[in-house]
């Protein structure tokens, strides 16, 4: 369910211990039932997404099923997703060095589009603008970084202490990334003690974003499966719900709904050293740049 809820579209679902059953095809097939009907309560589709293969770890043997798949097989046959090239560059910073002689350095994974030098780009939320020097790509310099890379870039006039973890980097020019004033989110409460409501102040991690977030409005609660609406406004939620949540940041954030930029759009709730709850982003409102810059 969990994967299910943060958009994971493929499963491989592995039978391990077959040898403790010296590879009975009948138990293999009772696990392999109630798999099933359990990840198509879920939302699944066994038959196009979710491969259930049986191993034996202790011995390594890469057993096949009767459908002549194996566990190997199984992984080969994952659909890579394209990589979002043609998407405006989306780069949370993971951390940002100062290195003598080159001067100010982010690291982070590109998420989306293209990182080059030359490229004028914006940290979000500080909305500092500036040039990149040169990206390298473990210790190599290279012509550009693209989506799956961890890359270092080298940015003019820009101080270690101006960003930071969790600012977003992107193109200046084409559709930066915007601070969030608030954002609607789906999640499911996997443990809480009590009854959550409107007011809840615990602290959410996305990419490498860690701020602390308000429960602002509780919109609905909802089928975890199907989405369909249980109850609209509740007054309250708890462990095992699924709901819609109007979420308010206390401190500057950038994120983007799942739809557009899965890595920016899904999220873990967290209290008291507890994960609380997961979810994704569906849409947000950004902060009105001229009236932010008005109060400054």
């Amino acid at each position: 369910m969990l994967a299910f809820t943060l958009g994971i579209g493929q499963l491989i679902i592995a039978i391990n211990k077959m040898d403790t059953v010296e590879y009975d095809e009948t138990r293999f097939k009772e696990i392999q039932e109630a798999t099933t009907k359990f990840i198509t309560s879920i939302g699944y589709n066994h038959k196009s997404v979710v491969p259930i293969v049986p191993i034996s770890g202790l011995y390594g043997d890469n057993i096949k099923e009767v459908s002549g798949k194996s566990l190997i097989e199984a992984i080969d046959s994952v659909q890579i997703p394209p990589l979002p090239v043609e998407k405006p560059l989306r780069l949370p910073v993971q951390d940002v060095h100062r290195i003598g002689g080159i001067g100010t350095m982010p690291v982070g994974r590109v998420e989306a589009g293209m990182i080059k030098p030359g490229m004028i780009v914006e940290f979000c939320p500080p909305g500092i603008t500036a040039e990149v020097k040169h990206v390298e790509v473990h210790d190599e310099w290279v012509s550009e970084g693209v989506p799956g890379d961890n890359v270092g870039f080298n940015v003019k006039n820009v101080s270690v202490k101006d960003i930071c973890r969790g600012n977003v980097v992107g193109a200046a020019a084409n559709t930066p990334p915007r601070e969030a004033a608030s954002f609607i989110a789906e999640m499911i409460i996997l443990n809480h003690p009590d009854q959550i409501k409107a007011g809840y102040t615990p602290t959410l991690d996305c990419h490498t974003a860690h701020v602390a977030c308000k429960f602002d409005q509780l919109m609905e609660k909802i089928d975890a499966r199907t989405g369909k609406s249980i109850e609209h406004f509740p007054e309250s939620i708890s462990s095992g719900d699924a709901a819609v949540v109007r979420i308010v940041p206390q401190k500057p954030i950038c994120v983007e709904a799942f739809a557009d930029y899965p890595a920016l759009g899904r999220f873990t709730i967290r209290d008291a050293r507890q994960t609380v709850a997961i979810g994704v982003i569906k849409a947000v409102a950004t902060v009105d740049r001229a009236k932010k810059l008005a109060r400054k």
